[in-house]
């Protein structure tokens, strides 16, 4: 079988698009993965998704956007892409043990937050320990917040953080920032950010929530205990592309190159959401590439 389009991810930018392209008549498989739904799943409550005036867990609504694609006739596979093929027509992606073929493809696998690696980090997700300030800055009105980084992704975090915590310090590994000198600069200037240098974080304490750090000094080898009710780790992200290089364009830092909204260098393969999205990451950002992917897909299939 042949489907019309095929999509690669189930976060809000894939299934999103798959309700589109379903509604649309449009024969449409989404490879969700084996961990489906995206970063939501490992948010709690999420309180800027229009729709949830009281908010709603992150996995309960990812689960709500599946049923809803579902009841709209997208099929979905909860396989992981292992390969694709642009270079001929129909496309290929090989999932599971099975290649499937699509005249349009939907790129929208994401991007992965780079984590500390440590298993109280691991442990305390959405209990205090958070990838984005944007969307979890509000549950610390008046607490003490800890950034790890020192890159402008980290000092964003900052300011956003600053507007509604008590105190905002940011822990960074060197001597100096990364950060370009506007952002550093206003950094400095901002009364609540402090910042503790040369350091690492080696442990986040606390059982059920957040209640400090463990530090180590990479130059005196010192360790001390910092007190916080949140860490926001900003050390970067990663764009889930390994599968599509020497495939599709991507840029120098690995996303896919988007030309036009959502449209590759591939004729017939576009993309959506936190793949070739590093600025905003946001779910109703990517919710919307999503439908804009699907309306350029199902324009594309019109034309062919």
């Amino acid at each position: 079988m042949v489907y019309d389009v095929v999509i690669l991810g189930s976060g809000p930018a894939g299934l999103t698009a798959s309700i589109y392209t379903s509604r649309a008549g449009l024969k449409t498989l989404v490879v969700a993965g084996t961990l489906w739904g995206g970063q939501l799943m490992l948010t709690q409550e999420v309180e800027n998704f229009p729709g949830f005036e009281n908010g709603i867990l992150g996995p309960k609504l990812m689960e709500k956007i599946q049923k809803q694609a579902e009841r709209c006739g997208a099929e979905l596979i909860f396989e992981h892409a292992t390969s694709v093929d642009f270079k001929s027509k129909p496309f290929k992606v090989t999932a599971g043990n099975t290649v499937y073929e699509a005249k349009a493809v939907i790129i929208a696998t994401g991007a992965s937050a780079k984590w500390l690696g440590l298993e109280s980090e691991t442990r305390l997700r959405g209990r205090g320990v958070s990838v984005c300030a944007t969307c979890d800055a509000p549950f610390f009105r008046n607490r003490k917040v800890v950034v790890v980084g020192g890159s402008d992704t980290a000092m964003e975090e900052a300011f956003v953080l600053s507007k509604v915590a008590s105190e905002v310090k940011v822990i960074h590994r060197r001597d100096k920032l990364r950060a370009c000198k506007f952002l550093q600069e206003k950094a400095f200037e901002n009364p609540k950010i402090t910042f503790v240098w040369n350091s690492t974080v080696q442990e986040i304490l606390g059982k059920d929530r957040v209640e400090g750090v463990r530090l180590r000094n990479v130059v005196s080898g010192e360790e001390s205990v910092l007190s916080c009710d949140a860490v926001f780790v900003a050390i970067g992200h990663k764009p889930n592309t390994g599968i599509f290089k020497d495939q599709i364009e991507l840029n120098q830092t690995g996303y896919i190159a988007a030309r036009e909204e959502t449209r590759t260098n591939i004729d017939g393969v576009f993309v959506a959401g936190d793949v070739a999205d590093h600025r905003y990451r946001q779910a109703i950002a990517a919710a919307g590439s999503g439908c804009k992917a699907a309306l350029d897909a199902e324009k594309y299939l019109i034309g062919t």
